[in-house]
């Protein structure tokens, strides 16, 4: 009897060890989706600045890739966080598009009667993007 509880209980520890790898692989994806859908046609797939956009735009896209070693060594989440929703300073003249608008304009397209779920996709959104560029960081 022992045993058999030992097994099950081995069983459901597996599995969610299996469901949590799933869900960060999922949310990982999530981040470059974003990313390659809004940020690489100017900082390009690399996050160095070199997309297929940036040669029309006035300023050069930043370089995504060394965020952490221009602030001490240290990823600024909260200010890239910031910049991507567009509360934060750091676009000059905002060539760089305010993604927070344009994710709470799909929020309220996916989530018209509830305002909780259109808050928490935009953050979701915001953070998975800013994991990912956590990832792009030069080591």
């Amino acid at each position: 009897m022992r045993a058999t509880g030992f097994w099950s209980s081995m069983l459901a520890c597996m599995m969610l060890s299996m469901a949590a790898a799933a869900v960060a692989q999922q949310q990982q994806d999530l981040g470059k989706r974003e990313y390659d859908s809004k940020c690489a046609v100017c900082h390009g797939k690399d996050g160095k600045g070199g997309g297929p956009y940036s040669a029309d735009l006035k300023r050069s896209p930043a370089d995504l890739t060394t965020l952490a070693q221009r602030n001490g060594g240290v990823f600024p989440a909260p200010r890239i966080y910031d910049i991507i929703e567009g509360s934060g300073a750091g676009h000059g003249t905002r060539e760089m598009p305010v993604w927070g608008w344009d994710y709470t304009i799909r929020a309220a397209e996916l989530f018209p009667d509830n305002l909780y779920n259109q808050a928490s996709y935009v953050r979701a959104r915001i953070a998975a993007l800013v994991d990912y560029l956590e990832q792009l960081q030069a080591k």
